[in-house]
C-alpha cells in the first residue's frame, strides 16, 4: 500500500473517530499531494509523497515560530498538532550519529574534498535522508567536515 492510500486510510479512520484536527490536517495533506498530481499530470511516488509532507512539516515549523514570537500560543499549539500528526506518515527519524555515518560514507563515495563539493555531497544525500533529517542541519554538519 503506498503512502497515499495510507493517507486516505485514516482519513476514513479520522472520520469515524471524529478527530477533527487529524482529518484536516490529512485533508490537507491530500488536497496538497492532489495538487502537484493535477499540475504535473502524473501520479506521485512514495519519495514524491515523503518530500510533500516534509515541506509541510517545514512549513509549519516556521508558522510556530511567528506565532510564538507574535505571542500567539493557541496557534502555535494547532501548528504543533498538525506537525504531530503528519509526522505519523513520515519514516522515522534519522539520529545524529546515523547522519553522520551517512555523510562521512557520501562524501567518500563522491569524493568530495573541499566546500566546493558540498553540492555534489547535498545532491547525493537528499535521496538518501529525505524525510528522515532536516537538510539545514545536514548542510551544517557537511560543512563542518569539509573545512
Amino acid at each position: 500500500m503506498n503512502l497515499t492510500d495510507q493517507l486516505k486510510d485514516q482519513m476514513k479512520d479520522a472520520m469515524r473517530a471524529k478527530e477533527k484536527v487529524r482529518l484536516g490536517t490529512i485533508r490537507m495533506a491530500l488536497a496538497a499531494i492532489k495538487q502537484i498530481e493535477v499540475d504535473t499530470r502524473e501520479t506521485l511516488t512514495d519519495e514524491q509523497t515523503i518530500a510533500v509532507l516534509t515541506k509541510m512539516v517545514k512549513q509549519r515549523r516556521d508558522s510556530i515560530a511567528q506565532y510564538e514570537a507574535a505571542n500567539r500560543p493557541e496557534l502555535a499549539a494547532v501548528e504543533a498538532e498538525e506537525i504531530r500528526v503528519i509526522e505519523n506518515f513520515l519514516p522515522t527519524p534519522l539520529t545524529e550519529d546515523e547522519v553522520a555515518t551517512i555523510i562521512d560514507a557520501t562524501i567518500i563515495e563522491v569524493g568530495a574534498a573541499s566546500m566546493a563539493d558540498m553540492g555534489k555531497v547535498m545532491g547525493a544525500l537528499k535521496s538518501k535522508v529525505q524525510g528522515r533529517a532536516d537538510m539545514s542541519a545536514i548542510g551544517t554538519m557537511i560543512r563542518a567536515k569539509l573545512k
